[in-house]
């Protein structure tokens, strides 16, 4: 399984990233998840807590004589996912970018430089061959233009029932759509009704194959900063997560 979280800021992308990330781990899949957006997010869903310095930051990379950013001697894709990737529940790895401070994006070009190259590998990588990865993307469409998630298969477009949320899917979702191979599958977020499922799906003009509700459960999770699967194991938002993983390896398995 490897795929890229992709929508608006906020519609729900890191919950679902990080749900997925660790149903996957537990069915027995070793489980990548890459983080590439410059705000807080996957690892607080993954329930591992903020990372106060992010390991590529700590010398993956350096500057040669010209000031161009490259790996430090001895440092490639496979061996920066070895070394600066941490720990998160259920056994998985997670590799972040690194996050926008008041120093500006100016003191993560090394890290991001080094994040983009192990993207870049991890599908020619025979050691992360039978790995699960799952991307969580930010917001918006910069990234799917650019190709941060070469390694997807699979572009998840998360869509919630507001305009802004809708526009924002339906761009990334045709921009997804336009690159050679990898699909696209819409989930649908913060769903308090049927009606709410028919704007999105009517919208975006495809049936949605997961519906997350609007629920108390997310939001508390997210407010108090921890993995929505730890803090509500039974809610209806998990169970539509699982209902997305089986769906999407019986996908695979064809």
């Amino acid at each position: 399984m490897r795929v890229a979280i992709v929508g608006k800021g906020g519609a729900g992308k890191s919950v679902l990233a990080g749900t997925l990330a660790r149903i996957v781990a537990r069915r027995g899949t070793p489980v990548l998840a890459l983080d590439s957006d410059a705000l807080p997010g996957l690892s607080l869903s993954l329930g591992s807590g903020p990372d106060p310095i992010e390991p590529l930051l700590l010398g993956a990379t350096e500057r040669d004589a010209d000031g161009r950013w490259g790996w430090r001697e001895g440092i490639d894709a496979t061996v920066a996912i070895e070394r600066f990737t941490t720990a998160a529940p259920d056994g998985i790895r997670l590799l972040q970018r690194g996050k926008v401070s008041v120093a500006g994006f100016g003191a993560i070009t090394g890290s991001s430089k080094a994040f983009w190259e192990v993207a870049h590998r991890l599908a020619d990588a025979a050691a992360f061959r039978d790995w699960a990865l799952i991307g969580d993307l930010p917001g918006g469409a910069r990234q799917i233009a650019e190709g941060w998630a070469p390694y997807a298969d699979t572009y998840l477009v998360v869509a919630e029932p507001t305009m802004q949320s809708l526009l924002t899917a339906r761009r990334v979702a045709r921009l997804a759509s336009s690159r050679p191979g990898p699909a696209v599958t819409l989930v649908a977020s913060k769903v308090k009704n049927d009606a709410d499922l028919r704007r999105i799906e009517e919208f975006m003009g495809a049936r949605a194959a997961a519906v997350m509700p609007r629920e108390p459960a997310v939001a508390e999770a997210e407010r108090l900063g921890v993995a929505l699967i730890d803090h509500a194991p039974d809610s209806a938002a998990v169970q539509a997560v699982e209902g997305l993983v089986a769906g999407l390896e019986a996908q695979g398995a064809k």
